[in-house]
């Protein structure tokens, strides 16, 4: 069995070739039709086919990887912001004396926290993420320092010390939170995965994150469903119809997706569709 392995969200996610007829960059340009389904986004005409379109990652993740990634970035903006704050209480305690009740310990600010927990198998996030450490704990390090300083009455040296870190350390800290958040943004290129039930002609759009790779396996490689509670994956009832069982990739499991599980909404055989050419083979 060919298959070819998709990115939702944190979850990898497997579909067989022959249910794949193509796939296409999500533009947002779908047509919106009432429905009461989360996961339903809208229909696309396609090769002269109404074609409804679910977002995966609702199905396995209840939220949408736009949600995802926008919560990441406020996170980081609230941390960033709290940065601000903690430089603007350290420079009011050099210059003018007042206590400074900050946090100085770098993993135990609200940032250490998140950072030394959270984890990304996306490899430009890791790196920009792995470049915060230093800058950071440098910056937490001048509190003790500088107001060492001050206590010995070497206020001076003190404020010299605190506007260079400033324009440096600091400044390399800002830089930092404002690439990420920029990376985040650009790293998130969802696809349309257009399936099929006849091979030649679309049923309906699985909206992804990303390709992976595309693998080779045996049935028996597939682990059945009633396997699944055993390595931690909660399944309702709808991921249920989806799921036709694991594969082990490494240290990893994958989702194999069964896309006929996913009905086309009854309405849209009233749907006049409109004329559209065909878009990118896989």
């Amino acid at each position: 069995m060919d298959l070819i392995n998709f990115r939702v969200g944190k979850k990898t996610i497997s579909l067989q070739i022959l249910d794949i007829l193509l796939t296409e960059r999500f533009d947002d340009d779908l047509t919106s039709l009432p429905n009461d389904n989360p996961s339903f986004l809208g229909i696309k005409d396609y090769m002269g086919k109404p074609t409804p379109i679910f977002d995966l990652s609702i199905i396995l993740n209840k939220h949408s990887s736009n949600e995802e990634n926008q919560a990441l970035i406020n996170l980081l903006s609230e941390r960033e912001q709290d940065h601000k704050e903690w430089l603007t209480a350290l420079e009011k305690s050099i210059y003018h004396g007042a206590p400074f009740e900050k946090t100085k310990d770098p993993k135990q600010c609200k940032f250490g926290q998140w950072y030394y927990s959270f984890k990304t198998e996306n490899e430009d996030l890791k790196a920009l993420l792995a470049r915060f450490e230093e800058p950071h704990t440098r910056l937490h390090g001048l509190a003790d320092k500088l107001l060492t300083l001050c206590a010995k009455d070497k206020k001076q040296e003190a404020i010299i010390q605190f506007e260079k870190e400033k324009n440096t350390t600091y400044n390399k800290l800002m830089r930092l939170f404002e690439a990420t958040k920029e990376q985040i943004i650009l790293d998130h290129k969802p696809i349309i995965v257009f399936t099929t039930q006849n091979g030649q002609t679309p049923y309906i759009g699985l909206l992804v994150d990303r390709v992976e790779d595309n693998i080779h396996c045996e049935e028996s490689d597939i682990k059945s469903l009633s396997e699944v509670t055993d390595i931690g994956f909660e399944v309702d009832k709808q991921t249920k119809q989806l799921m036709k069982g694991l594969i082990k990739l490494g240290k990893k499991h994958s989702l194999v997706i069964d896309p006929s599980a996913i009905f086309r909404p009854t309405h849209l055989q009233d749907y006049e569709p409109e004329e559209t050419e065909a878009y990118g083979l896989f």
